[in-house]
């Protein structure tokens, strides 16, 4: 069991923090993930191994931390002029990036570093705030918008399943109907 510590912002937890993810980012980059080593990352990082162990429990849960981080969006959802465009677009993009190798990587690494799945959570409140802004500027246009947990249940986990275990039967049509069928607006069809 890891000892989760959020950090302090620029506080010295949030420079281990950031030292140690960038650590993790370089020497996967330079030596690749089967050689990631405590010891290793520890000495690239510039804090002792005891350091890490204390706070993150192990390489695996070490590995779950840098990968929510890495699954966090960078940028705000686009605005592509309304709720149907907006999710039609924010869903493209986050099947695109989730059932790329780096992401089913990282979904892999998120789920088996954290048994007690509070990174797996993390993941979800991300996918969640995405979804509340596209809401939040729809609602600004006069536009119905459905809840986000509808929008979590209908076009984020019917998507999640298909990368984790069908990634072949992804396509923007499917996303495309999974938007329309949280919308209303038609029902999921075989085929396209």
């Amino acid at each position: 069991m890891s000892a989760q510590v959020t950090p302090r912002p620029g506080g010295r937890s949030a420079r281990v923090q950031q030292s140690v993810h960038q650590a993790v980012r370089d020497l996967e980059a330079e030596v690749g993930r089967d050689a990631l080593t405590v010891p290793l990352i520890a000495a690239r990082a510039g804090v002792t191994p005891s350091t890490v162990y204390r706070r993150w429990g192990d390489l695996r849960a070490l590995l779950s931390d840098v990968a929510v981080e890495r699954l966090r969006p960078d940028a705000p959802p686009a605005d592509c002029g309304s709720l149907r465009a907006d999710l039609e677009a924010w869903t493209v993009q986050f099947a695109e990036e989730m059932s790329s190798t780096a992401g089913r990587t990282y979904i892999r690494d998120t789920l088996l570093g954290d048994p007690e799945q509070g990174n797996a959570a993390r993941c979800s409140d991300y996918a969640a705030e995405q979804l509340k802004a596209i809401g939040v500027r729809a609602a600004g246009r006069g536009e119905a918008v459905p809840d986000v947990e509808t929008l979590l249940d209908v076009v984020v986990a019917p998507l999640m399943y298909r990368i984790l275990f069908r990634p072949s039967a992804l396509s923007e049509a499917y996303a495309a109907r999974l938007v329309a069928a949280a919308l209303g607006r038609s029902e999921l069809s075989p085929g396209a």
